[in-house]
């Protein structure tokens, strides 16, 4: 548990570090009440979705990039369980951290990511296959999303909307 927090709290920081070149130039250097702990939104709960179990474990604005905020998700894949044809409307991160995940974006090749591994997807991006590679063992992947604030993180695609 200790591991994978310390992954998460990385990776996000990544994310933001990455992120903040994205900034206007009138950008204000984050402040210490950007960090206190009301600004945050831990949620904890748990939902389920066409695309495994979710729980949702912080969402936090992005003073670096005004309407943007950062989420982080942790995504449970059943033995065998697949998620129907997504999108994400925002630059979206994933770090496997436990069994292995097939996914594909549409154009491209499936491709099987074990844990430790990452990938990433843009907001353009059409996720087509996104599954458990094993019928045995569970996998979990940590998602880390930088997105418009307030908007849906996953949007289900019908067969016409791709």
């Amino acid at each position: 548990m200790v591991k994978m927090g310390l992954v998460s709290v990385l990776a996000f920081s990544s994310v933001l570090a990455c992120s903040s070149g994205q900034a206007s130039s009138n950008a204000q250097a984050p402040s210490s009440a950007a960090h206190a702990p009301d600004s945050a939104h831990d949620h904890g709960d748990v939902r389920q979705t066409k695309a495994g179990s979710v729980t949702r474990l912080m969402t936090q604005d992005l003073p670096d990039l005004p309407g943007k905020e950062g989420m982080i998700e942790i995504v449970d894949f059943a033995p065998g369980e697949a998620s129907q044809v997504h999108r994400h409307n925002c630059d979206l991160f994933v770090y496997v951290l436990e069994g292995s995940v097939v996914t594909q974006l549409q154009g491209g090749s499936p491709r099987t990511v074990n844990a430790g591994g990452v990938f990433y997807e843009s907001p353009t991006d059409v996720h087509i296959v996104s599954r458990n590679a094993s019928e045995t063992q569970p996998a979990k992947l940590a998602v880390f999303y930088v997105k418009a604030k307030g908007t849906p993180p996953t949007v289900i695609l019908n067969e016409g909307d791709k």
